[in-house]
C-alpha cells in the first residue's frame, strides 16, 4: 500500500524542515512496543528500563496500532519548526472531544481487543477524560525519558537538517527524496511513500513539512489527511552511534593526531556541535572546542552555523583520513 502526493509549483516552493518533541516523545512510545524498531535504541533502553516500567504506557499502547492509524490528534502537525514540547502538548490538550473520540474509534478497531480495553477506561463515552489521561502520561514520557537527552537529540536532528538542506542544494527535491528513505519515490511530480494505507492527495500549495525522527528508523511515518499540514518524519542520519558512540578510530589516526583529537575527527562523519561531541566521547567541552579549533585550522574540519549552534563536519580531507585513505 502507498500514499501518493501530488505537487504543484507552489508545493515547491513550500517544503521545510522541522522538529517535533512531542513526535519524538511519542514514536520513542511506539518503538518501545516493537522490538523490530530497536536495533540502534538499545543502550537507551537499558538505562531507562526502570523508568519505562514505571510508566505503565499501556493507554498510549491502545492508541499506536502496528497495522493502522494513531490518532492525529496526539502528534498535530507542526505549525512553526521552534514550537516547545509544551507549546505541542498545549494544542493536543485543546483537542475538539469529538473529534478526539471518532479518531481513537478509528485506531482501537485495527487492534483485537482494544475496543473493551477503552470502553474499560471509559474513553469513549467521556473522550475529554481520554484527553486528559493521554496528554498527562505523554508529558511524562518527556520528562522522564525524552527532556533529559534532548539537546543531544535536538543537536542529531539539526545536524541532519543541515546535511539535507546542502543535498538539496546539489540534487533538488526529487533527489532528496530518494536519500531520505528507500520507501520514498519522487516521479514526475508525485511523491509516492510506502505506507500501512492506500491514499492520496494534492497538496495545492501547502508544501510539505519534512522531519528528521531519532526513534522511528526503520519506517517513515506520515500525517497528509487534511486540514494539517502534511507532515513525513523519516529516521535522522547519525543514530548508529548516538547511545553507543563506540569509535572506530583508525589506530594511525590516533598516532598521526593524537587519541582526544583522532577520536573528535572520527565522530564528525555527521556534522556535531561541541556540547554534543562532548557528551558522546565523555571529554570535557574546553578539549573538544580545543581539538576542534586545531583540526578546522589544519582543513579536516568545517564549521557552520546552524540555528543558534555552531555545527562541525569533516572535509573530504578529514574523511579520507578517517578512512585511511
Amino acid at each position: 500500500m502507498a500514499t501518493r502526493l501530488h505537487f504543484d509549483e507552489n508545493d515547491l516552493l513550500n517544503c521545510r524542515f522541522a522538529i517535533s518533541p512531542l513526535w519524538e516523545a511519542a514514536e520513542a512510545v511506539q518503538m518501545l512496543k516493537r522490538p523490530d524498531r530497536q536495533a540502534y535504541q538499545r543502550p537507551w533502553l537499558r538505562r531507562n528500563r526502570g523508568t519505562v516500567t514505571t510508566l505503565e504506557l499501556t493507554p498510549l499502547w491502545l492508541l499506536m496500532p502496528e497495522c493502522g492509524p494513531t490518532p492525529g490528534w496526539l502528534c498535530p502537525p507542526l505549525n512553526s519548526m521552534a514550537a516547545t514540547f509544551e507549546e505541542e502538548i498545549a494544542a493536543v490538550r485543546a483537542t475538539d472531544p469529538d473529534i478526539a473520540r471518532e479518531d481513537a474509534l478509528h485506531s482501537l478497531s485495527a487492534t483485537p481487543g482494544a475496543l473493551d480495553a477503552a470502553r474499560d477506561r471509559a474513553w469513549l463515552k467521556n473522550p475529554a477524560r481520554m484527553i486528559r489521561q493521554l496528554t498527562d502520561l505523554l508529558e511524562k514520557v518527556w520528562h522522564h525519558l525524552i527532556e533529559p537527552d534532548w539537546p543531544q537529540l535536538r543537536a542529531l536532528l539539526e545536524a541532519d537538517i543541515s546535511f539535507h538542506l546542502r543535498r538539496l542544494a546539489e540534487n533538488g527535491l526529487g533527489g532528496l527524496f530518494s536519500e531520505i528513505s528507500s520507501n520514498c519515490v519522487w516521479h514526475a511530480g508525485t511523491l509516492t511513500v510506502e505506507a500501512r494505507i492506500e491514499y492520496e492527495r494534492h497538496l495545492h500549495g501547502q508544501g510539505l513539512v519534512l522531519m528528521p525522527s531519532v526513534f522511528i528508523w526503520p519506517q517513515v511515518i506520515g500525517a497528509f489527511k487534511p486540514p494539517g499540514q502534511p507532515t513525513l518524519a523519516y529516521p535522522a542520519r547519525g543514530i548508529v552511534d548516538l547511545w553507543d558512540p563506540a569509535q572506530r578510530t583508525p589506530d594511525n589516526l590516533t598516532r598521526l593526531l593524537g587519541r582526544g583529537r583522532a577520536a573528535v575527527l572520527a565522530a564528525l562523519d555527521a556534522p556535531d556541535t561541541t556540547a554534543s561531541l562532548a557528551k558522546r566521547l565523555k571529554l570535557a567541552p574546553s578539549s573538544v572546542s580545543s581539538h576542534l579549533t586545531v583540526l578546522r585550522e589544519a582543513g579536516l574540519l568545517t564549521a557552520r552555523r546552524y540555528g543558534r549552534h555552531v555545527m562541525y563536519e569533516q572535509t573530504s580531507l578529514g574523511g579520507a583520513l578517517t578512512a585511511g585513505g
